[in-house]
């Protein structure tokens, strides 16, 4: 599977932004999808993940109750809105794949994009 995240860029605090993850090759063994962000310096955070075909979501506490993660199957997409942006949300944004539920063991996905930037100011 191959992913491309997009949708990054600047935004200023309070903002919204809808983050993109576009899948191809194999997308038949997609079984969930999660993304997580790493801030300059910083370790790797899980934000969201949720079953390609499912329902069940998790998310990562730093942003609990401002992101929605969602997939259209149709289009091989997933998305990441967030919104009540801060600028503890800058970060470099990664969507990645699962052929079963890893969550927010990072480790555990198979296929990674290649992360989009996302800067808040203040």
């Amino acid at each position: 599977v191959q992913l491309q995240a997009s949708g990054g860029g600047l935004v200023q605090a309070g903002g919204s932004l809808t983050l993109s993850c576009a899948a191809s090759g194999r997308t038949n063994d997609i079984y969930a999808v999660g993304w997580f962000r790493q801030a300059l310096g910083k370790e790797r955070e899980f934000v969201s993940a949720r079953f390609w075909h499912g329902t069940q979501k998790l998310e990562g506490n730093s942003v609990k109750g401002r992101v929605t993660i969602s997939v259209d199957t149709a289009k091989n997409t997933a998305y990441l809105q967030m919104t009540r942006l801060v600028p503890e949300d800058t970060a470099v944004y990664y969507c990645a794949t699962d052929k079963r539920w890893s969550g927010m063991y990072a480790p555990g996905y198979d296929s990674w994009g290649r992360g989009t930037q996302l800067t808040v100011s203040s």
